[in-house]
């Protein structure tokens, strides 16, 4: 079974991606998270296998969430979302292999992000 992970600080937001996720991927078990603090004690206790992140949250932003989980996880499919769409934050997000998701997300914007997620997750047997 494929599991997402939503990091957004706003719940409506969190609602709004869960409903794209739900509509694209029927059969994927949503988990979310309002920071980053809460996203990696998820991922120490759940199994992850796709990650959408909000670019600005309190503490910790998604680029650097991003970064940090890169490390561990280099393979997994990682969209970062944000309407701030600066030449230097979607360059960090490509550096490190994050796909930029302009905001606000809608079905369209994240279905190429998904399908290609579900391609490589079976091509890698997860």
């Amino acid at each position: 079974m494929t599991s997402v992970l939503i990091v957004d600080d706003s719940k409506l937001a969190r609602i709004v991606v869960g409903k794209a996720v739900t509509a694209l991927q029927p059969d994927w078990t949503r988990l979310e998270a309002g920071n980053a603090d809460e996203a990696l004690a998820l991922l120490e206790s759940h199994p992850v296998d796709v990650l959408i992140l909000d670019f600005n949250m309190p503490g910790k932003n998604g680029l650097e969430l991003a970064e940090e989980l890169r490390g561990r996880h280099p393979e997994m499919p990682i969209a970062l979302a944000t309407a701030n769409v600066q030449d230097e934050v979607i360059a960090r997000a490509r550096a490190a292999g994050a796909t930029f998701v302009p905001k606000p997300i809608t079905e369209d914007a994240l279905r190429g992000f998904l399908s290609g997620a579900a391609l490589k997750l079976r091509a890698t047997g997860s």
